[in-house]
């Protein structure tokens, strides 16, 4: 199978994403019509439980996989690059066997004593056969990436997001009504059928793409397990940290509501609209950075196995200017019109409350995913670490002392997640600094892009209300000034001279 280039890789994954995004983003909305926010709320609860699960078993694994099979396959050795991929499912499988075993057991007390809610103890088993799948799923289409072929885990991506609406939404016609904690089971039961597929899937597709390859460079077994785990463990303590004190917040932000004055289910439901609508509509730029992280961690690996500083910087500079230039406008133009979509699409009139701040956030939380992507593609998975732990601490801090402050609530959930994705931002690009001397690029990441995307936000601020005024519905008139925003900033770029510039890496990684 022929490898494609960085710009044709991220452009195809980009596309799925974008895809992936917009049916997921339709599934969002039917959920949450057809369960209720409260009910999104206790959802959103065990989500974070599914994080620390895949934390424990996959995470580490994964980027262990795609990280190494692509130092191999550069040096022409694919024997050992399979052998990367078999080492990564049995660790991953003797991990999960361990935390299954603890895990089934203390299920009340996990779904009482730390979740906060005897409601999530169904849907907290039945993560167990969720993440089995998930994980051997992703070790899979973490070697594709690896290979450079991306044609096999885009395909399957799309049919799964399909599969999981069709298979969710199905499940919950057919059964609804039920009581919250079997419509959560509903719903996580749904998740299995679509991951089945996925890891049936891709593991067929990994062996007829390999087959048998010659030996190659023999690489001893001791050295290889050595080398996942030298990569894995400081990946997973880093993802670990970071989803337990998710977790962490997630049971915090309700109990604390409750402390500042609101009633459990209206603080439920207001963590529902906030977590499983606000955000998710105003992350929908995250499409095009994950499929970027996706294709450059490996190409990164590769440079620094050759030791290419120079491919390296070049890299970096110019995923950060694609992100930059991506990000920043889409940020822009959600964060004036998040309050009309949310009354459009989930028929809440909540869920556009502090669009203007989370909007920035996303932002930064874009660059900051940029960066983590260049420090594990270099190996610097233990500096990641370190910062995580320090930004996720700073993070639960926050929340616990500001959300329960009456006349607070969920604005300081707000202020915790802007104050550590800042945080994570200036360590993160310190620690990228001094690995491979990158400069920061002021009008390429900040003077240009910003300013382009704050004309368009102005100009659409101003033509929302007339298109109002004049007869159109707010559905229209949302995507009428999304589609002039982003000519107008275009347009803003191009006189600023930039759009002219690739931010993308080329065939060449020139």
């Amino acid at each position: 199978m022929k490898a494609m280039s960085a710009f044709q890789s991220t452009l195809l994954l980009t596309a799925v994403s974008f895809f992936s995004q917009a049916v997921g983003f339709f599934y969002r909305v039917l959920l949450s019509r057809m369960v209720g926010a409260e009910i999104m709320g206790l959802y959103q609860l065990i989500m974070p439980a599914s994080a620390v699960l895949m934390s424990l078993t996959a995470v580490g694994f994964t980027v262990a996989c795609s990280n190494l099979s692509a130092q191999y396959r550069a040096r022409g050795n694919l024997w050992a690059a399979d052998r990367v991929v078999r080492t990564c499912i049995l660790g991953f499988l003797c991990a999960f066997g361990v935390v299954a075993l603890v895990a089934v057991p203390l299920s009340d007390v996990i779904s009482v004593r730390l979740l906060g809610d005897a409601r999530s103890q169904l849907g907290l088993l039945l993560l167990l056969p969720c993440v089995l799948l998930t994980g051997l799923e992703n070790i899979h289409k973490h070697s594709f990436y690896g290979a450079s072929h991306v044609g096999p885990p885009a395909l399957t991506e799309i049919c799964e997001q399909v599969i999981r609406t069709g298979a969710v939404l199905g499940l919950l016609w057919h059964f609804l009504p039920q009581n919250p904690e079997r419509t959560v089971g509903l719903i996580v039961c749904g998740m299995i059928l679509c991951e089945i597929f996925s890891a049936l899937t891709l593991a067929f597709l990994y062996r007829r793409a390999t087959g048998r390859h010659p030996a190659g460079e023999t690489v001893p077994q001791d050295i290889l397990r050595s080398k996942v785990f030298h990569i894995a463990l400081p990946i997973a303590l880093t993802s670990l940290l970071g989803n337990l004190m998710g977790a962490a917040n997630a049971v915090i932000i309700p109990q604390q509501l409750v402390r500042s004055g609101q009633g459990v289910s209206e603080s439920m439901a207001s963590f529902g609209i906030l977590s499983g609508m606000t955000i998710p509509l105003l992350t929908l730029p995250t499409a095009f950075i994950s499929a970027m992280g996706l294709v450059l961690l490996p190409r990164l690996a590769q440079a620094t196995a050759l030791g290419r500083k120079d491919l390296c910087r070049r890299r970096a500079t110019k995923a950060l200017s694609a992100a930059a230039w991506l990000t920043l406008p889409t940020a822009a133009l959600l964060a004036v019109l998040a309050p009309h979509l949310g009354r459009t699409l989930f028929r809440e009139e909540g869920v556009g409350q502090f669009a203007l701040p989370l909007a920035v956030i996303v932002v930064l939380s874009c660059f900051e995913s940029v960066l983590t992507v260049c420090l594990n593609g270099l190996g610097k998975q233990a500096l990641v670490a370190k910062d995580g732990l320090v930004c996720g601490a700073v993070q639960l801090f926050v929340t616990w002392w500001r959300v329960g402050t009456p006349g607070v609530g969920l604005r300081g959930y707000v202020e915790a997640l802007f104050v550590s994705t800042v945080l994570g931002v200036f360590l993160h690009w310190h620690s990228l600094h001094h690995a491979i001397g990158l400069q920061f690029q002021p009008f390429a990441w900040v003077v240009a892009p910003g300013l382009s995307a704050l004309l368009a936000g102005l100009w659409v601020n101003l033509l929302f209300p007339l298109l109002l005024r004049s007869g159109l519905g707010e559905g229209y008139s949302c995507l009428i000034c999304l589609l002039f925003g982003a000519l107008l900033y275009f347009c803003a770029m191009a006189a600023q001279g930039v759009v002219t510039r690739r931010p993308l890496p080329s065939p060449a990684g020139k």
